[in-house]
């Protein structure tokens, strides 16, 4: 049973008899995994704090052909998000993408363009707080990744392309109408919204980050990519529910009282 070194993200952990740890993290080389970190909260555990959610690693762990779980044996800390969590508004944001993360990817498949854009994303946290920009770039790459977004500037149903003009569609389908193709009940997503959303897909996000995105816009357009993802993955995101879109048309997170 050779042991596998890999560099990882903690994606979920839960207690786990007397002593242990579930832990869900995403490997570079394998995908997502889950293992079992043996007495990882005893109060003199090798792992510290590296089991911490969104903890950037380098991973230990054995593998066996015949168990779903893996046996995770050492665990080096690289980067650290525990300091982020005492900011309520990141904390939710960080959980976010982190339950996306996990709900998108199927076990043991390889996904290195979402390890790095989950790892980009944190930092992007980290330095710019939990802006509506950072969590629209995220979810849109993570639909684009997932094959499932469509272009955001032609009408799915005649081809038009589309520039300056808003689009329509339903929760949850990333098809879009132009007016002329449009059903009566279809909701538009306006142009100033779908001109961020192809900016953010055709660029870095640091790029993205550099002109002051519109608040109003970077909602909208968040708000349309986890429609997408909750209708592909069949359930809602928890962590959504503490998202909400103020009056600025910021994205507000609830509070805890």
């Amino acid at each position: 049973m050779p042991v596998k070194e890999s560099e990882a993200i903690v994606l979920r952990s839960f207690p786990l008899g007397e002593g242990d740890r579930l832990v869900s993290f995403l490997d570079r080389q394998s995908g997502r995994v889950k293992g079992v970190a043996k007495g990882a909260r005893l109060s003199k555990s090798r792992f510290g704090s590296t089991l911490e959610l969104l903890s950037y690693i380098r991973i230990w762990y054995f593998e066996r052909e015949t168990r779903d779980l893996v046996r995770i044996n050492q665990c080096e800390l690289i980067e650290s998000f525990m300091d982020l969590q005492s900011d309520y508004a990141s904390g939710v944001s960080l959980a976010l993408i982190s339950e996306i993360t996990e709900a998108v990817l199927g076990e043991k498949e390889p996904a290195d363009p979402q390890f790095r854009l989950l790892l980009l994303t944190a930092r992007a946290i980290r330095t710019h707080g939990a802006l509506p920009a950072v969590l629209a770039y995220f979810t849109l790459w993570t639909a684009r990744l997932g094959g499932w977004l469509g272009p955001l500037d032609r009408c799915s149903r005649c081809g038009r392309f589309v520039e300056f003009e808003e689009l329509f569609t339903s929760s949850g389908s990333s098809e879009l109408s132009c007016a002329d193709c449009r059903d009566a009940w279809l909701k538009p997503i306006s142009k100033v919204s779908l001109s961020f959303g192809r900016k953010a897909l055709s660029g870095t996000l640091g790029r993205l980050l550099k002109d002051e995105a519109p608040l109003e816009a970077s909602a909208e357009i968040l708000s349309y990519g986890l429609d997408v993802i909750e209708y592909h993955i069949e359930k809602k995101l928890i962590s959504r529910t503490m998202l909400t879109t103020g009056a600025s048309g910021s994205v507000e997170i609830e509070s805890k009282e």
